[in-house]
């Protein structure tokens, strides 16, 4: 009994094998970014140049983008830039063609993805706000800008404001000097007030 379910896992392997290393020669079109997810708002983690050879290692059921490896390096590009010779022709990779083309479908999960191929990438300490969606990471970027330029606005208020202080501070530090000293030249010399006829401190 033991020994059938052997077989049987090993014959199971065996009609998963093919699946699993099922991919197709694909063809640039132009010069294309390829990007670290299915959109592109994605980042860019290389160009492809025109009429370069990548090899195409499965495609979404949902929208035209193709897992490609190109020259080692893995990410995703439209299928609309992506072409493989189907009838002794070329023609646009869609899902028309995959089937025919031993394309697999497959799925794409930022997690599983960039854990694999982007450890090492700048953006791939932000994973958990691309694992949202392009669209969250961006307006919660934005967002995030949004409040941090309020707190430099409020800094920078706060700064003039201070200046103000200690510039209206000195202002009325010097006024007050200021009287003080026409105060002095206001103040009658006490001579005029004690000399008396013949004190040789007065003054004539």
């Amino acid at each position: 009994m033991k020994n059938l379910f052997v077989k049987i896992a090993a014959v199971g392997l065996f009609m998963l094998a093919p699946a699993i290393a099922q991919a197709a020669q694909g063809y640039s079109t132009a010069n294309v970014n390829m990007r670290a997810g299915p959109s592109t708002r994605y980042p860019a983690v290389a160009v492809i140049s025109a009429g370069s050879s990548v090899e195409i290692r499965g495609c979404l059921s949902d929208v035209n983008w193709c897992d490609v490896e190109f020259y080692g390096g893995r990410g995703w590009v439209s299928g609309q830039y992506v072409q493989a010779l189907y009838q002794q022709r070329r023609v646009y990779v869609g899902p028309q063609y995959y089937r025919p083309l031993g394309i697999p479908v497959i799925r794409f999960s930022v997690d599983n993805y960039w854990d694999r191929y982007y450890r090492n990438r700048d953006f791939y300490r932000d994973r958990d706000r691309w694992s949202r969606g392009p669209d969250y990471y961006y307006r919660d970027r934005d967002n995030r800008d949004r409040d941090r330029d309020g707190r430099d606005r409020d800094r920078d208020w706060r700064d003039d404001n201070q200046r103000g202080d200690r510039q209206r501070g000195d202002l009325q530090r010097g006024d007050r000097q200021g009287d003080d000293r026409r105060g002095d030249d206001r103040r009658p010399d006490r001579r005029d007030f004690d000399c008396r006829p013949g004190d040789p401190s007065c003054g004539e």
